[in-house]
């Protein structure tokens, strides 16, 4: 290579380099489908808008499956987006391992925190410090196919007799079907009978009185009103709801793409829990968070994007085209999206959702308490295997903070 081309190419490189740091901005994201293609319209709207500014942002699509991997082996050593957007529970791992995610407290006005619905502005929160914007959420609901359900049931006592009267096992037919040896879809039972996986001091609380009441009521449905499938795998639940063999399914808004073009159904909410005091069935929350890697040279340009992506312009092209639930509590009234009875559905759902705790420690308690629940559903008794996930919960814990 000839010095003058050399000086071309390192030239070149200065100036892409200075290009990057005045205005571009790359954002990590794993959408798919119309999804991606309502995203990439809200990314292109932001392009139009900051043209002035000389502000531009470009998309990565990274396969969800090596998402968080990717973003943890890369961010932190500065390889990674000016943006990311991930669910709210590995917040806690990525902030204290540092360097992956930055605090965005600074940026923050009343003004922008009060457009979201306030729990998922509460699921960006981790010690008292804010990380990130919520974006879209997802949380479980009731889906009903209604030829087999005329009125979807409001109370477990309305539930149970449904469930019951439209099963048939021996045909292989339930009243309801859901993956609940899944504690993630448990959890929405756990929370009507209040109860939790930690406390408020970061404590595991995995074998806490509520949470045993919850599960005994989830074995009574199994065991003696016999109403739901053994071992149900999430492939067992969309087959039984496809070929007309599960009048309910409990599940998210990703289950909708499974559903057979065949089957008219609708979505209500979870029913309230006569056991509990008619409490409501609570289900977790997650929410896919818009951060700012630590390593960005772009944190303001960045900040700029979140801000323009939870507005109510970004909000209605990712309900309306991308069919997400939006962050953005205004969207809701919009006159098309209120007419929508699925995502008036999931709103409804999510006022009485929480969000999934976003503690470090949450990578620790998955493994013992999915060991509990496959063994309570081929017989063990709850608490002893509520008590014995609540050692292991505390031991890896207590391995996790001792590590360097």
């Amino acid at each position: 290579m000839s010095k003058r081309v050399l000086v071309l190419a390192m030239a070149a490189t200065v100036l892409t380099a200075a290009g990057a740091s005045a205005g571009g901005i790359v954002i990590w994201h794993g959408y798919r489908g119309e999804e991606k293609t309502a995203f990439e319209k809200v990314v292109a709207l932001f392009n139009e808008a900051m043209a002035s500014r000389g502000i531009r942002a470009t998309t990565l699509a990274v396969p969800y499956d090596a998402f968080a991997d990717k973003i943890t082996a890369s961010v932190p050593r500065g390889k990674g987006p000016d943006i990311f957007i991930f669910a709210q529970d590995r917040l806690g791992g990525w902030v204290e391992a540092g360097n992956t995610i930055e605090q965005i407290d600074f940026f923050l006005d009343k003004a922008v925190t009060s457009r979201f619905i306030p729990t998922t502005m509460e699921a960006m929160v981790y010690k008292g410090t804010t990380y990130g914007l919520p974006f879209n959420y997802k949380c479980i609901s009731m889906i009903y196919n209604t030829k087999l359900v005329e009125k979807p049931p409001a109370t477990s006592g309305e539930l149970v007799a449904l469930a019951r009267k439209l099963t048939d096992a021996s045909s292989g037919r339930f009243g309801l079907a859901y993956t609940y040896s899944d504690f993630y879809f448990h959890a929405s039972l756990m929370n009507a009978f209040g109860g939790g996986v930690f406390d408020k001091a970061r404590k595991p609380t995995v074998n806490a009185p509520a949470n045993i009441k919850s599960i005994e009521l989830l074995m009574k449905w199994y065991q003696q009103d016999k109403f739901l499938p053994a071992e149900p795998s999430a492939a067992l639940i969309t087959q039984l709801f496809n070929s007309g063999k599960a009048a309910i399914v409990f599940n998210g808004p990703w289950f909708l793409g499974e559903i057979s073009k065949d089957i008219s159904f609708a979505i209500a909410p979870l029913p309230t829990i006569d056991e509990a005091g008619g409490q409501p069935m609570r289900p977790w929350m997650t929410v896919e968070g818009m951060y700012i890697a630590a390593a960005s040279k772009n944190k303001d340009d960045a900040y700029e994007f979140l801000k323009f992506a939870t507005d109510l312009q970004a909000a209605r092209v990712m309900a309306l085209e991308g069919r997400q639930t939006p962050a953005n509590a205004a969207v809701y009234a919009d006159p098309k999206v209120a007419a929508d009875p699925i995502l008036a559905a999931f709103k409804r759902q999510v006022d009485v959702a929480i969000p999934m705790p976003n503690f470090a420690e949450m990578a620790m308690f998955w493994s013992p308490v999915t060991t509990a629940m496959n063994a309570i559903t081929k017989g063990g008794a709850p608490k002893a295997e509520l008590d014995r996930a609540q050692r292991e919960v505390e031991q890896r814990i207590s391995s996790l903070r001792k590590s360097p």
